[in-house]
């Protein structure tokens, strides 16, 4: 009995290939930074649904999207707000009088669990398309 395996080899080089193109992050960058940017805009829509930044749109306009980072191996990047009471208006805080006297407790809006929720379907669907391009790139697609 013999075994080809001359077609097992040439997928096992094509996968070799494909995975330091991946290592050298190039595609995979790009894709995450169009993902930050997706999840930014979804940050800023609910929070405009929730009523927050309408006095001077100043908070809306605080969305960011950091650098690339690995964080236990992987390549992430996140989506924030650089307004310095984000935390509180999605939290919620105590409210305290000028005299130090606890007066009561606001309630936060959770607009960016909400964002996150809304954002996983649509980024499994993005990963999902962004590997079956990456492997049609390099024939090895289905």
């Amino acid at each position: 009995m013999d075994f080809d395996f001359r077609e097992l080899s040439e997928f096992e080089n094509d996968l070799l290939d494909a995975a330091q193109e991946f290592e050298k992050g190039k595609h995979a960058k790009a894709f995450l930074r169009k993902e930050g940017s997706k999840l930014n805009r979804e940050n800023k829509k609910q929070a405009k649904s929730a009523g927050i930044g309408k006095k001077t749109g100043n908070f809306i306009k605080g969305f960011k999207r950091g650098k690339i980072y690995k964080f236990n191996g992987s390549l992430c990047i996140r989506g924030y707000s650089k307004a310095p009471h984000a935390h509180l208006l999605n939290n919620g805080h105590r409210i305290v009088g000028r005299d130090g006297q606890e007066k009561g407790f606001k309630p936060g809006k959770r607009f960016l669990e909400k964002s996150k929720k809304n954002f996983e379907g649509e980024f499994e669907k993005d990963i999902q398309d962004f590997i079956d391009e990456l492997l049609d790139k390099h024939g090895m697609g289905y």
